[in-house]
């Protein structure tokens, strides 16, 4: 009897903890106007289900926006276009806990559509390009990229 009520307390945990887990994802939104984080840094992060890179970069993009909340914002941008549910569905596939865009912010921010993927559009808390990460980043080279 302690066996089973045992192995059903530690299913019931599993199943908690995956659930959490799968919930974790931004909800995307089309909403491109970053006037609500003025004053903070922007990473516009360039991403596909498809690039492995991307896909190896997304914890930590998930740690560095955690770490940064309120000194800088993560946006994840769909290289494919996904939008609705589709990209809801790949953002909690792959477990993107920041900001995902269904709009691409290039035209309001006015950046180039990136060539090569992942990549990585740093603004300045005044709002002005201050750099282009190409490639995978780390939590270290996204520090690096706010001085």
């Amino acid at each position: 009897m302690i066996i089973r009520l045992s192995l059903a307390l530690l299913l019931a945990a599993s199943l908690s903890a995956c659930e959490q887990a799968s919930n974790s994802a931004k909800t995307a939104t089309a909403n491109t106007d970053f006037s609500a984080y003025q004053g903070q840094w922007l990473f516009i992060n360039y991403w596909a289900s498809w690039c492995k890179p991307c896909i190896e970069e997304i914890p930590e993009l998930n740690h560095f926006a955690q770490q940064q909340a309120g000194k800088a914002q993560v946006f994840a941008v769909n290289f494919d276009g996904l939008q609705g549910a589709a990209l809801q569905q790949q953002a909690q596939k792959f477990a993107i806990n920041y900001h995902v865009l269904e709009q691409d912010p290039a035209p309001s921010l006015n950046h180039a559509i990136p060539i090569a993927l992942p990549t990585t559009y740093v603004y300045n808390p005044q709002g002005k390009l201050h750099k282009t990460l190409l490639g995978p980043q780390t939590i270290a080279s996204l520090q690096a990229a706010m001085q």
